[in-house]
């Protein structure tokens, strides 16, 4: 019995309970790691991220005979030249817009209440119109409002706590030079505790990982790329107020996968409504557009089948993970689910190997 998957797992699972059982009981020995862990631990995602979307610029430098110090330079001075030109061309556009959404944002709370109550009141003196839809339509309408105060408050947070978190982003280019310099030295450090076919595995989940983190991290951020681009685009066409503003906002939401456009799509919903009406059409139209042009054209050519994640599986994970962590747990749920689903699907086929050659061996 003790041979057992199921088994197995179950002692795996109760000893993990215990770890964190008195983990938590004990947790004063642990704070100053903790401490240390949280703030080493943004700036090694932000170095990671930067990692994984210039490694190819890397590889092509390299391939092409210049040394390793040279294409860090190069990179390097790449990098501050685009946050050079994003500072210096969208910065204060984006500080002018935000500055007058602020404070414009009383008078959209108090436009939307206003604008909310008189439709209200014409359908509601309609004759033909049910009592259950009148109350429908009063709980929308609380709603809009909620939404309305709620979203103008999490974009002026979202941009403030960037702020207030710049001072921890000097750390951000010592993991970046040092993952650029050494990142093929990760692997062989753990493979190398192992032999034979051991290693193999290790050294085989590990490429696996890093191929799904890869993938992930620079397919997320160049269909966010798009797709904000395509919005801003659009947002411009009509006419709608702080499209510039919108566009980041949508660009940063669209990381997160399927649920992210949706947010990003209400605060130019609430907008659009203020500004008239009949501009939310438009706003919901340029959305449906790249929400089709993103799951028919962009994420199957550019995500492929590596990540191979069920949609519905998508929403419970970043779900429970939002409930659990918040807005960093929905940030990093599906990365970490896919780096597990890795993991497990090795160790299945490792499994399966063993039992096929014990079997040819009898």
């Amino acid at each position: 019995m003790t041979k057992k998957l199921w088994f197995q797992a179950g002692v795996g699972i109760l000893l993990a309970l215990l770890i964190m059982k008195y983990f938590m009981e004990i947790n004063w020995i642990f704070a100053p790691l903790l401490i240390i862990a949280k703030t080493i631990f943004v700036p090694l995602l932000l170095g990671a991220v930067l990692f994984y979307v210039t490694v190819p610029l890397q590889r092509f430098l390299e391939k092409r005979k210049m040394p390793r110090w040279g294409s860090i330079l190069s990179i390097l001075i790449s990098v501050a030249a685009v946050i050079w030109l994003f500072i210096s061309i969208v910065g204060p556009p984006v500080m002018n817009q935000v500055n007058n959404l602020v404070d414009y944002a009383p008078s959209i709370a108090k436009e939307v209440t206003i604008q909310s109550e008189n439709l209200f009141e014409v359908l509601q003196h309609r004759e033909d119109f049910p009592e259950q839809i009148n109350e429908l339509i009063d709980k929308a309408v609380n709603s809009i409002q909620s939404v309305a105060v709620v979203s103008g408050k999490l974009i002026v947070q979202f941009f403030q706590s960037v702020f207030q978190t710049t001072f921890t982003l000097i750390l951000v280019p010592f993991f970046f030079i040092y993952l650029l310099k050494d990142h093929e030295k990760f692997a062989p450090f753990i493979y190398n505790f192992f032999s034979g076919k051991k290693q193999e595995w290790v050294k085989k989940t590990l490429h696996d990982m890093n191929t799904v983190l890869r993938t992930y991290i620079q397919g997320q951020l160049l269909i966010s790329l798009i797709l904000a681009s395509i919005m801003f685009a659009g947002y411009l066409f009509i006419g709608l107020k702080y499209a510039l503003l919108l566009a980041i906002f949508a660009f940063f939401m669209n990381v997160i996968p399927f649920i992210g456009p949706w947010i990003a799509f209400a605060p130019a919903l609430i907008l659009a409504f203020i500004q008239d009406p009949t501009m939310v059409i438009w706003v919901s139209v340029i959305t449906l557009v790249a929400q089709q042009t993103d799951s028919n054209l962009i994420t199957p050519n550019i995500m492929g089948k590596t990540l191979d994640i069920h949609p519905l599986t998508v929403i419970t994970v970043i779900l429970a993970a939002g409930n659990i962590a918040g807005f960093l747990g929905i940030l990093l749920s599906i990365p970490a689910y896919a780096v597990g689903k890795v993991i497990l699907k090795n160790i299945y086929d490792r499994r399966k190997e063993i039992k096929l050659t014990a079997t040819k061996d009898v």
